[in-house]
C-alpha cells in the first residue's frame, strides 16, 4: 500500500504511506510511525532545523482506549484545507480503524509554518467503558526491591504518547485556571524530574532533554484541568522517558453509534535549544490558530459594565453620548453590554430576568424599542461617522446543551446582516457535557460561515465552565476578567501580574485586559500605597497594551483631564499591530506593585520593549530579555518616557533602563545591529 500528498510545492508539508510506514512532516517537524493496521505506533520523532531525531522505544500503539481487541479496516486518506480569512493552510491525515465495536479516526494536521503537529481523535460506535480514573498513591505501593516491584497497571485512556531514550529530563507541567471572578492566581507551573509513574494536571507540558539541549511539548486543547470533562484527575503520566497525554474528555456515554464525536486536540512540538526556543515554537503553533486580521481582530474597546451602573442607563441617547467620550480616547470599539436587547437577564438592574428558555420570546435579540426606538441603526451611524465599530453582548440559550444554537446564531448573523454589527461579548457559559461543547462549536461555526468569516467572539472567561485558554480560541479573543474598584478588587499590579504571568504560554494579543476609571471610588481604597489614584492613566492603559485593551467604564463619567489619554491611544494604534506579530513574552520580574517589569515582542532582528517601573526605589533597572548576550541593541523610545540608546546586551539578554519617576513606563523600538 503506498500513497502520498503534499500541501503544495511552497507550504511544503507532506504525507506519505509507503508499505508499512507513514510519513507526515514539513521543514520543522517530521513524525514517522509503523502503520500497525491503522493504530500507529510512532517510531520517530525529527526536529529537522535542530538535526535531531528521537526513536519511540514503545511498541504499543500511541492511542489507547482499550485492551485486547485487535484493530481492524485501516484506511488512509490526505486532504488539503485551503487559506481563508482565518485559517492558513493545512493538511490533514486522516487514518480510520476499528476496534471491536468502537470506530476511531485520528486526524494529524498540520501547517507549512509550524514546528508541530496537531492530533485529533474521534469516536464512534459502541465501547464499554474508558479507561482512566486516578492513579495510585505512591504511598499505598510496596517498597522496589525487585524489577517486578517498579511495574505500574497502565489502565488510563492515552491520546498520544512517547517513550524515549535518556534519565535526564527536566519537565514542566503548566496548569491553567479560568473562573476569574474567583481565581486571581491563573497559572501554576510544576517542574520536576520524571522518575516512577505519576500523573500531572495542565494543559502544558515541556520535556527538555539535558543531554541533547532540545525537546519536546504536548499542549491540550482543552479547558482548564478543573473544567475539562470527564476528568481522570490528571492530564499527563511520567515515567523516566515515557509521557503520555491522559483525559479524551468523552465519557462511554457520550459515544454514539451514528456520530463522531471529538476528544480533546492533542499538539506535539518539536525544538532545539533553551527556554526560549521552546516558548517560541508553541507560539509557532498558537500563532496559526487564528489569522490575526489588522482590521478585524485588532481593538481598543470601550465597554459600560465596568461602572457598575449594569443595564439601568444603556438607551439610544446614552450609546450616542458614550461615542462621543469614546472618540475623544480614540476608541476603536464600543461594545453595548447586556441591556440593548428586549429580553431581561438575571443581572439587569431594571427588571428580573431570566436565561431560562430565551425563545420563549422569539424578540429576545432584538434591541430595546423602549431604550432604541428606531433600533441600533442611529448609533452605528455614528459609530460609523466617528471610525468606532459597534458591538454588543450576547448570552447564548442554554438550556437542553445549547439545543437552540441554531436560532442563537441566525440572531447574531441577522444583527451582522441589519446593522454590520460583527464582534459579540460570548457571556454565560456553561458547558456540563459534551453536547454542549458541541453545539456551541456549530453556532460559532454557523455565524463564521454566516459572516463571511468576519465574526469575532469576546469569549468571557469569568465565571462558569468554559472553554479557557486553550479551546475556541480560532474564534476570537478571550475577555478575561472582571474587576471592579466599587468592590476594591481592581489593582493594576494584580492585572498586570495576570496579564505577565499568561503571556509565556498564552498570546497576549487574544487576551482583552481592563484599564478603569481611576477617579471613582478613591474613599474605598484610604491610603493602599497600591491604589489605581495613585498611577497615572495612561500607566493604567499601558498595563494593556500587549493584550488587547479594555476600557472597562463609561466614557462620560471621566472627567475631562482623562480624555488625554487619547494622544496616547493615537500613538499606540499606529504601532498595536506590528507589536502583536511578534511573540509577545515576559520580561523582568514578576508585576508586584515593586518591580521592574514588563514585555518584549519579538520580530525577526527586530521588535519592541514594554518595560514598568513599579513602585520601586531604584531609578535604573536592569531586566533579563528574550535578546541573545552581548550584542548590540538600538533603542527607540515610541511611547511613555524614556532615552534612545545604543546598548550592549549582559547576562541572559540584560538591558538596563532608566526611569526617573515611580509607577512609570517606556515601550522602545529595537533592532539589533549588525
Amino acid at each position: 500500500m503506498a500513497a502520498g500528498i503534499s500541501c503544495s510545492a511552497q507550504d511544503a508539508c507532506y504525507s506519505r504511506l509507503d508499505q508499512d510506514t507513514l510519513t507526515i512532516g514539513n521543514q520543522f517537524i517530521e513524525r514517522k510511525f509503523i502503520w500497525n493496521k491503522g493504530n500507529v505506533i510512532t517510531h520517530s520523532l525529527s526536529d529537522k532545523k535542530g538535526r535531531k531525531v528521537w526513536l519511540n522505544k514503545l511498541k504499543s500503539p500511541d492511542f489507547y482506549i482499550q485492551a485486547g481487541t485487535e484493530t481492524q479496516n485501516g484506511q488512509y486518506e490526505v486532504l488539503v484545507k485551503k487559506d481563508n480569512t482565518i485559517h492558513i493552510s493545512s493538511q490533514e491525515t486522516i487514518i480510520s480503524f476499528s476496534i471491536g465495536a468502537l470506530d476511531v479516526k485520528r486526524v494529524y494536521r498540520i501547517n507549512a509554518q509550524s514546528a508541530s503537529i496537531a492530533g485529533e481523535t474521534y469516536l464512534k460506535g459502541q465501547l464499554s467503558g474508558i479507561s482512566g480514573g486516578q492513579q495510585a498513591n505512591a504511598a499505598d505501593q510496596k517498597n522496589i526491591e525487585f524489577a517486578d516491584d517498579m511495574k505500574v497497571n497502565s489502565s488510563a485512556t492515552v491520546l498520544d504518547q512517547l517513550k524515549l531514550d535518556g534519565y535526564h529530563w527536566q519537565v514542566k507541567a503548566v496548569e491553567f485556571f479560568d473562573v476569574t471572578d474567583w481565581n486571581n492566581n491563573l497559572v501554576l507551573e510544576n517542574k520536576f524530574i520524571p522518575y516512577r509513574k505519576k500523573g500531572y494536571r495542565g494543559n502544558l507540558l515541556f520535556a527538555h532533554n539535558q543531554e541533547k539541549e532540545a525537546g519536546f511539548f504536548f499542549l491540550k486543547e482543552a479547558p482548564a484541568s478543573s473544567v475539562q470533562l470527564a476528568y481522570g484527575g490528571q492530564d499527563f503520566t511520567t515515567e523516566f522517558g515515557h509521557f503520555a497525554v491522559n483525559g479524551l474528555g468523552l465519557s462511554a456515554k457520550d459515544i454514539r453509534a451514528d456520530e463522531w464525536r471529538k476528544a480533546y486536540t492533542v499538539v506535539l512540538g518539536v525544538y532545539s535549544g533553551k527556554e526560549f526556543n521552546q516558548l517560541q515554537a508553541l507560539r509557532g503553533y498558537q500563532k496559526t490558530i487564528r489569522k490575526n486580521e489588522s482590521q478585524r481582530d485588532e481593538m481598543v474597546m470601550m465597554n459600560t459594565w465596568g461602572d457598575r451602573s449594569q443595564d439601568a442607563k444603556v438607551k439610544e441617547k446614552f450609546s450616542l453620548l458614550e461615542l462621543e467620550a469614546a472618540a475623544k480616547l480614540g476608541i476603536t470599539h464600543f461594545q453595548i453590554d447586556d441591556g440593548w436587547q428586549q429580553g431581561k437577564s438575571p443581572n439587569s438592574a431594571l427588571a428580573k430576568g431570566s436565561f431560562k428558555n430565551i425563545w420563549d420570546n422569539p424578540n429576545y435579540w432584538k434591541p430595546d424599542t423602549a431604550k432604541y426606538p428606531t433600533g441600533l441603526g442611529p448609533v452605528v451611524k455614528r459609530g460609523k461617522a466617528l471610525g468606532i465599530e459597534i458591538c454588543l453582548w450576547f448570552n447564548p440559550s442554554i438550556q437542553q446543551d445549547y439545543a437552540d444554537w441554531e436560532k442563537d446564531a441566525s440572531a447574531m448573523v441577522e444583527l451582522y446582516r441589519m446593522y454590520g454589527i460583527r464582534t459579540f461579548k460570548i457571556d454565560g457559559l456553561s458547558i456540563p457535557n459534551k453536547q454542549s461543547e458541541i453545539n456551541l462549536t456549530k453556532m460559532f461555526n454557523r455565524a463564521l460561515s454566516e459572516t463571511e468569516n468576519q465574526a469575532v467572539f469576546n469569549l468571557d472567561a469569568t465565571a462558569g465552565r468554559r472553554g479557557g485558554y486553550h479551546l475556541f480560541t480560532e474564534y476570537g479573543n478571550i475577555f478575561l476578567e472582571n474587576r471592579y474598584t466599587d468592590w476594591q478588587n481592581y489593582y493594576p499590579y494584580w492585572t498586570l501580574r495576570n496579564l505577565w504571568q499568561l503571556s509565556k504560554y498564552v498570546p497576549p494579543e487574544k487576551l482583552q485586559i481592563e484599564f478603569l476609571n481611576k477617579w471613582r471610588n478613591t474613599d474605598k481604597y484610604g491610603q493602599d500605597p497600591f491604589a489605581p489614584s495613585d498611577y497615572t492613566f495612561e500607566y493604567l492603559f499601558a498595563i494593556t497594551m500587549a493584550a488587547q485593551p479594555l476600557a472597562w467604564f463609561e466614557g462620560t463619567g471621566l472627567p475631562k483631564e482623562a480624555l488625554q489619554l487619547g494622544e496616547l491611544i493615537a500613538k499606540y494604534k499606529k504601532v498595536q499591530h506590528d507589536f502583536h506579530q511578534g511573540t509577545i513574552l515576559p520580561i523582568g520580574d514578576e508585576p508586584s506593585g515593586k518591580s521592574w517589569t514588563g514585555f518584549q515582542s519579538l520580530l525577526k532582528d527586530r521588535g519592541y520593549l514594554m518595560v514598568f517601573r513599579e513602585n520601586n526605589s531604584d531609578a535604573t533597572g536592569i531586566l533579563e530579555t528574550w535578546l541573545p548576550e552581548k550584542v548590540k541593541i538600538q533603542l527607540k523610545p515610541l511611547l511613555g518616557r524614556g532615552k534612545a540608546m545604543i546598548q550592549t546586551t549582559g547576562r541572559k539578554g540584560a538591558l538596563k533602563v532608566v526611569l526617573p519617576a515611580i509607577n512609570d513606563f517606556v515601550m522602545y523600538s529595537y533592532t539589533i545591529l549588525k
